[in-house]
């Protein structure tokens, strides 16, 4: 049975990571979140579900201003030749979550633990990170040390690595 956002909630609140959520309108994309969310302070994130091409699972996890070169990106992580995304039906299968919803708070429902964990490297510099509690309508905050206990105690131990380059803004 999958997890619901208020099970990842009491989850975390026993591992004793404090979170704060905002709820908002369903947002889909990056851009999405950048027009709606408001004041949320800390490091705004998008996630990457993909395969390699012996079927073995990466959830990529960068700065939302990231860009992974994805022919390149299976010598970073471990893969077998290059990843393609993965379906919708199967990350709904494995992580317990829709596109436009993807979180590392899947591995909560991941119990077989099937997918990888990355964690981008620059990512992971900041203090405080922001995903979806599972659901896109509403955004949870915690610390970047606190996202590696709880992926730890869902038993996937991440993989911090160099992913990408941060676009420059754009003015």
């Amino acid at each position: 049975m999958l997890s619901s956002p208020e099970d990842l909630f009491a989850y975390l609140a026993a591992l004793l990571i404090e979170v704060e959520t905002v709820e908002h309108p369903p947002l889909h994309t990056v851009e999405d979140s950048k027009a709606l969310r408001g004041d949320i302070r800390g490091g705004h994130t998008k996630n990457l579900f993909v395969k390699d091409k012996k079927g073995r699972l990466f959830l990529l996890v960068l700065g939302e201003t990231t860009v992974v070169d994805l022919k390149r990106v299976h010598e970073k992580i471990g893969a077998q030749g290059r990843v393609s995304f993965g379906s919708a039906d199967l990350l709904e299968e494995v992580w317990g979550v829709r596109p436009g919803a993807v979180t590392p708070f899947g591995a909560i429902n991941d119990q077989a633990g099937k997918v990888s964990v990355v964690l981008d490297e620059a990512m992971m510099r900041h203090e405080r990170l922001n995903f979806h509690p599972l659901v896109n309508t509403r955004t949870t905050g915690l610390k970047s040390a606190d996202l590696i206990k709880f992926l730890r105690a869902t038993g996937h131990e991440p993989l911090v690595a160099a992913l990408g380059r941060d676009e420059p803004p754009v003015e």
